[in-house]
């Protein structure tokens, strides 16, 4: 939403976050391989390779399908979403 304040497409603005989310998650992924090369990766190193590869499949498929929806749409039904879950969330929170 802020990259649309500022006056960036709609396409601009979700290539933009996925741009920014990219080098944490991928160092994100770098701090955890020690773990998996060392005794704590024992018997879970397949798991982790086959969730990788449907988590990158996964990631892939989804930004395609939203440039694509970015290109005819608009982020407004997902501000509205963000903004109910949000305050739904922060209302649970403070309430338990």
């Amino acid at each position: 939403m802020t990259g649309l304040t500022q006056g960036l497409s709609h396409r601009d603005a979700a290539r933009f976050s996925f741009l920014l989310a990219t080098p944490v998650i991928l160092a994100a992924g770098a701090l955890k391989i020690p773990d998996l090369t060392g005794p704590l990766g024992d018997g879970i190193r397949g798991p982790v390779l086959a969730g990788s590869l449907a988590s990158f499949v996964a990631a892939y498929l989804s930004v395609r399908f939203l440039e694509r929806y970015f290109r005819t749409r608009t982020l407004y039904p997902f501000a509205i979403y963000s903004l109910l879950v949000g305050g739904a969330a922060l209302l649970w929170l403070t309430l338990s």
